[in-house]
């Protein structure tokens, strides 16, 4: 069994890829669709290629990574791929220990 789990989209988009790196990367951009409330850090991550964030995520969800791929498409555009990776969430305790049910009385 995998320790992530991974949800990959893949857009192609009729803007150059500087422009649509500057939407992810900017923070006052990257504002309007991914506010900073969901982030850990507003300060993006870059390397590889990748702009990363680290995301808050509710509990007992561990927090997840989404990460943007941007390069050029063969229609003069940008080939985007949004990449959002979440660890396994840790096993939760049992509640049903296989023990006859004892009803107590008020």
């Amino acid at each position: 069994m995998s320790d992530e789990t991974e949800l990959v989209q893949d857009y192609d988009l009729d803007a150059p890829p500087e422009t649509v790196r500057r939407a992810v990367s900017i923070p006052e951009l990257r504002e309007q669709w991914l506010p900073s409330e969901d982030l850990v850090s507003p300060e993006p991550a870059e390397a590889d290629g990748r702009v990363s964030y680290e995301m808050r995520e509710a509990a007992p969800l561990p927090d997840s990574r989404v990460s943007f791929e941007i390069t050029p498409n063969e229609q003069g555009g940008t080939r985007l791929r949004v990449i959002h990776r979440r660890a396994e969430a840790p096993p939760r305790a049992v509640a049903n220990t296989n023990r006859p049910c004892l009803m107590l009385a008020a």
